[in-house]
């Protein structure tokens, strides 16, 4: 059953037409936490808009990933959507970070409704804007900050995108998150935690100031 709620808050400027068409041709899943969705190399059938839950997208470079962003309610993967103006064929991983909500939308039906709704260009040119800041941030976070700098955004982001804190994360997911080593990760952890940023307790990592957990 397709949210409504969601369905109205995402495409109701649309109009009744293109609800109707929305109803007949969506496709809802749910997708279990830590699931793969897509892998560089694979054909796009389908343009994803999250419901609930979150969905990591990145890349892997010698098994190490580099994250683009998250994918969080009422959103859609970007370069899913892109690929379909050319091969089909994704670019990136994408991953469900938890449990998770997802409304699919084969691409077929997607290059007609760009034609006929030509107005649903409003949805994805707000995910452009979106998704370029979100990497514009992660590259300027990985050339002008140290790691415990990004070590901490992404605990903050985390927290954001999954609102729970604290956070259970490990060491090694941090690690592999911003392709680095789990003990360097450790080393770093224990250094924000004696500068009074975190602490890490057996329920997860918390920020220690919780007004604060924004990615910056």
């Amino acid at each position: 059953m397709v949210n409504n709620q969601f369905i109205l808050d995402k495409f109701g400027f649309l109009g009744e037409d293109f609800l109707n068409e929305l109803h007949a041709n969506a496709i809802i899943t749910e997708i279990k936490s830590k699931t793969e969705i897509i892998r560089e190399g694979q054909k796009n059938k389908y343009v994803p808009f999250l419901v609930k839950g979150s969905i990591k997208v990145f890349t892997l470079n010698d098994g190490r990933e580099l994250i683009y962003y998250y994918i969080r309610p009422k959103d859609s993967c970007l370069m899913t959507f892109s690929s379909i103006f050319t091969d089909y064929t994704s670019r990136v991983y994408a991953v469900a970070e938890e449990e998770s909500e997802v409304i699919l939308i084969p691409v077929s039906v997607i290059h007609e409704w760009l034609i006929r709704f030509p107005e649903i260009n409003r949805v994805f040119y707000h995910e452009y804007d979106k998704r370029f800041s979100d990497v514009m941030n992660m590259v300027n976070d990985a050339v002008f900050h140290r790691l415990d700098k990004r070590v901490l955004n992404y605990i903050k982001q985390q927290i954001a995108v999954t609102g729970n804190h604290p956070l259970k994360i490990t060491h090694r997911e941090i690690a592999n998150n911003l392709g680095t080593s789990r003990e360097v990760v450790s080393r770093v952890l224990k250094k924000i935690e004696s500068d009074g940023e975190i602490l890490q307790t057996k329920e997860g990592i918390k920020i220690a100031v919780n007004e604060n957990v924004r990615p910056v």
